[in-house]
């Protein structure tokens, strides 16, 4: 750890210089990275402008600053509401890669290293002049000998590696946080870093976002008011992707759509519907649907562009996801909180009571708000913060369907403000729950379960025979601890005990009862009745009777 913040000093230093820039230099000081590379003061001390502005803003530009990698975390990071603040998110939703664009030199040498030939060579005609300019790469318009009119993606120059090292460093800020504050460790601020590395890395390989485009093509190649670019992957790879150019109007130009004689109404339910059929029928979801990666192709189609952000839901998933929409509309908070618990995993000590009370607290938030007006996305949001501040951990998945929902609503509010977004999503959620209870499908899944179970009781001898072997050999100890176990047995000893003191009496009333009354009725002398059998029966029944009663007493289970 320490050779790598070593060999990253330079870049640290920057990172610290940034802080300090933007109000937030006492960041460095509270992570400690003061003592670890004895940064001069200035670089962490508190400066009076930095109440000039709101903590949203001073990150914002921190994060715009530090360039590619700090804002697609700053990106990401938006698509959490769950764990982020409001007020961040907002702010993050404005992070631009304000960055000049590479020289077309610089363009042509890395698609000629990429695709092995010369760019006259492999192009008719190559526009020098990019379409659009982002942190990674940028765009260029282009037609390929064979006559495709295409768009062409190119990697910025080395951008992998800084983006690799401000990962690594990023990585252990966050170990330093966890260590340092109560908070970053239940936020799982390591996991959340890792989370978003992840997805950067898949993002530098364009063959990633290929496939793709490809996988949700698939999805929609019977539906001819769905649109997605052909991926040409003979001139794709890691650092240069080739797809088809697509002519349309961005969803954000609304003059020109009207202009040009579009249903605006049509298309908000188009893009409804391309990504609820997604996100609750088929699982993968197109996880950036904002108003830019959208376009109006003709009046009866729509174009998806972009696809580096791409979501997945299993099958239980999108069961549960329905299950919980359906108990939102229904407001019925028992279902809410079951479908949450089924969704993540819960820590053994979740305080069901404080959970169930802030479920009724978010249900008297949206009491009497008509289904039509609530924000599906934002409710989401809201019920993933609340099981996370009971530690339930939400599938990262599930975390980004309530911010991909919530861009969407924003799209649709700009198309059309009157449309009913939980109205359009309530029959996929119907249609899932109508699935889960299909005679076949449980049918099926009681097959895979018995047929699991069965596997492992046919397996069970022999993982018998084998730690009886260990056990037997090595002398392992084994320790079975069952929950309440031993409450369970003082309270069987103490049956016991009282059972055997009931006995106890029992037999001593039968005895004595049946010496008295042999005495009474017998007409000859004997042996027997020369003995004092009654009194000595008496005085032995008294004793063990008082052993018995001192034993149980003094074992404390009576």
């Amino acid at each position: 750890m320490l050779r790598k913040q070593m060999r990253h000093m330079n870049r640290y230093r920057e990172i610290a210089a940034a802080f300090s820039r933007n109000g937030l230099g006492f960041i460095v000081k509270e992570l400690g990275l003061d003592q670890v590379f004895s940064l001069p003061r200035r670089l962490y001390v508190r400066r009076d402008q930095e109440h000039t502005k709101s903590l949203g803003k001073r990150i914002r530009a921190f994060l715009e600053e530090l360039g590619p990698t700090f804002i697609k975390i700053g990106q990401m990071a938006s698509t959490r509401p769950d764990i982020i603040p409001k007020d961040i998110i907002n702010e993050l939703t404005y992070l631009q890669d304000e960055i000049s664009p590479i020289s077309f030199e610089d363009v042509v040498q890395i698609i000629e290293k990429e695709l092995g030939g010369n760019v006259d060579g492999t192009f008719e005609e190559f526009d020098s002049i990019p379409l659009g300019v982002a942190s990674i790469g940028q765009v260029h318009e282009a037609k390929l000998k064979s006559g495709e009119h295409v768009a062409v993606k190119v990697q910025r120059p080395r951008v992998d590696k800084q983006i690799h090292t401000d990962l690594e460093i990023l990585h252990e800020l966050a170990e330093r946080a966890e260590r340092r504050f109560e908070w970053a460790k239940q936020y799982q601020v390591v996991e959340v870093v890792e989370e978003f590395t992840k997805a950067i890395i898949d993002e530098l390989d364009y063959m990633t976002e290929g496939r793709n485009a490809d996988l949700m093509a698939q999805q929609f190649e019977e539906d001819e008011t769905v649109k997605i670019p052909s991926i040409y992957w003979d001139y794709t790879t890691k650092q240069v992707l080739t797809m088809e150019f697509i002519e349309g109007i961005k969803l954000d130009q609304l003059d020109e759509l009207k202009e040009k004689g579009f249903d605006l109404k049509w298309l908000a339910d188009r893009v409804v519907h391309t990504l609820f059929y997604q996100v609750f029928k088929d699982g993968y979801f197109h996880a950036d649907p904002h108003i830019g990666n959208i376009f109006a192709e003709s009046e009866k189609r729509i174009a998806w562009m972009d696809f580096g952000l791409m979501g997945r839901l299993s099958s239980k998933m999108r069961m549960h996801l329905a299950s919980l929409v359906m108990a939102m509309v229904k407001q019925d908070s028992d279902d809410m909180i079951k479908a949450i618990f089924k969704m993540g995993v819960a820590p053994e000590d979740v305080d069901i009571h404080e959970l169930s009370g802030d479920i009724d607290r978010f249900m008297i938030k949206y009491y009497g708000v008509p289904l039509s007006e609530l924000s599906l996305g934002q409710s989401i949001t809201d019920l993933f913060s609340i099981a996370n501040k009971h530690q339930i951990m939400i599938p990262s998945d599930l975390s980004l369907v309530g911010k991909t929902i919530l861009t969407l609503e924003g799209l649709i509010e700009q198309l059309d403000p009157e449309f009913d977004i939980i109205e359009a999503a309530e029959p996929f959620g119907r249609d899932l729950i109508r699935e889960k209870y299909n005679p076949k499908r449980l049918a099926k899944s009681l097959y895979d379960q018995i047929d699991e179970y069965g596997d492992v009781i046919e397996d069970m001898p022999e993982v018998i025979r084998e730690l009886s072997h260990i056990a037997k050999n090595k002398k392992i100890p084994i320790e079975i601890s069952i929950p309440k176990a031993e409450h369970f047995f003082s309270k069987l000893d103490t049956v016991s005990n009282r059972l055997s003191f009931s006995i106890v009496l029992l037999s001593f009333s039968l005895i004595m009862v049946g010496l008295i009354i042999g005495s009474a009725i017998g007409s000859q002398s004997s042996l027997l009745w020369d003995i004092p059998a009654v009194e000595i029966g008496f005085v032995i029944a008294v004793l063990m009777v008082t052993w018995l009663i001192y034993s149980i007493f003094r074992s404390g289970r009576f």
